[in-house]
Parts: C-alpha cells; structure tokens; sequence
C-alpha cells in the first residue's frame, strides 16, 4: 500500500522541520543569527492513466489524468539574512551592522571567512579579533596608551591617545556583500564561507551604496521572532500527527484485507 510510505516521508520532512525550527529557537540569543527555513517539494509521480491524450484513435481527448503522488522531500535549508533588531552595549568594541554586508574575518589557514556578530576585543598584540581569537581583516591595532576607541559609521577607527588632542586614525573596517547571501556555507561560531553558490565576496566601505552602516555600541540581535517560531512548531507537530494517523489507517486497512483473505 503507497499510502505508508507516502505518509512515511511525510513524517521525515516534519521531523526535519522540527529540527530547523528547534534550532532557531536555540539561538534566539545568538548574536547575528538568522533563522532558518526549512523548503520542501513533492517528489515523482506514478501516472495511472495519462491526459491530454486521445481515448481512442482520433476521438475525445482525455481532459484529466490519473497521477499519483510519491509524498515529499527536503529540498533546501534556507537562511533568512533578514537585518535583526540593534541591542544598545555601550562597549567601544561591539560593532553591529544596519544594513547589507558582513565583517570580514582571516580563519585558522588564511582563509577569508564572514560575520555579521561584531561582537570584538583585542588580542594581546592589540588586534581586533572575534570572541574565539580570529583577526579582523582588514589588520587593525589599538594602541596600548589608547584611552578611547571611536569608530563612525564610514567603519573608519580613530583611538584617542593620551596627552594628544588630535585623534589618531588606526584604520578601515570593510565590509562583503554576496549575490546570493543564502548560498553561503554556515561553519558555526557564527562565521560563514564563501562558497560557488554565493558568488565571489563584493568588498566595500561601509556606507557606500549597497553597503551597511557601522553602528558603534550595538550588537545586532538574532532576527528569531519567538511567536513565529512557536506558530510553525505547532504547524510542524499537527503534520506529523496527521501523517501517522494516515500511517495508522492503512496499516488498520491493510489488516481487513488480510483477514477477508483468511
């Protein structure tokens, strides 16, 4: 009987969507997360009688076919990098975005690697890098008499040096945009890399048009809305319960079958 392996991957898909939606709930902390969606698509059809064809030679045309579907499967798990809402810190060093674009981050060999968590600090050379130790790219060393940090909107990084009046311009923060920002392969940490889907990283001064502002003292919150998330997760438990109701009618169908047989 169809129906069981029908309803059987009807089961996996919602399993699946739970998974996603458990994790946006999970990071609903997470600095600069964005949520999840998980898509999905009807797989092949068993055609029981074909339409559009003629029923007999040169008679009426079959208006309506006979097809049958196979159920369902996962067919992407798509990122929303839809801006979340900015969290005042006061920190000099916590760094958010307002717009599109991403932090540009050097990974363990070389590797360009992107954030849009800008929550910094400084290593013990000075270096602005990520909360797990990865320097910010462009290189950037804050000075140890430095008694302030500003950093405008432009992404332009001033310190102010004590006994001097004159701020001192330590560098140009720059910012990546991709074409296609759900192709970007997610590695954890909140850090994701460049991959063919993505298209090659645009880089770009923050303001510029297509590129974010830098807003200094805020961090950008992830952009889970708990309510949404609460809705689909009933959505996604309803639909599992109707798949094994479905499960369990055609075994109960199934088994009628087999006693009038005996």
């Amino acid at each position: 009987m169809k129906a069981l392996a029908i309803a059987a991957t009807g089961m996996t898909a919602q399993q699946l969507n739970l998974e996603v939606i458990a994790n946006n709930i999970a990071n609903i902390n997470t600095t600069g997360f964005k949520r999840a969606r998980a898509e999905f698509s009807d797989l092949l059809y068993q055609v029981e009688r074909l339409q559009g064809v003629p029923e007999r030679a040169n008679q009426n045309i079959v208006p309506e076919g006979v097809n049958i579907g196979l159920g369902v499967k996962t067919v992407a798990v798509r990122s929303l990098h839809i801006q979340g809402s900015l969290s005042h810190t006061g920190n000099k060093l916590d760094l958010a975005l307002n717009g599109k674009g991403w932090f540009e981050i050097e990974g363990v060999d070389g590797t360009p690697l992107y954030t849009r968590a800008g929550a910094f600090s400084t290593n013990a050379e000075g270096q602005i890098v990520t909360a797990d130790g990865f320097p910010v790219m462009p290189e950037i060393v804050i000075p140890d008499n430095a008694v302030d940090i500003i950093v405008n909107k432009s992404g332009q990084i001033f310190a102010r040096i004590d006994g001097q009046i004159e701020l001192e311009e330590l560098g140009q923060l720059t910012l990546a945009t991709f074409a296609n920002e759900a192709g970007l392969a997610p590695l954890g940490n909140n850090l994701f890399r460049e991959t063919e889907a993505s298209g090659p990283a645009n880089v770009g001064v923050p303001g510029d048009p297509g590129f974010a502002t830098v807003e200094q003292g805020y961090l950008e919150a992830s952009n889970v809305d708990p309510v949404k998330e609460i809705t689909e997760l009933i959505s996604a438990q309803r639909a599992y319960e109707m798949n094994s109701k479905v499960i369990r009618a055609a075994d109960e169908m199934a088994a009628t079958v087999t006693q009038s047989i005996r």
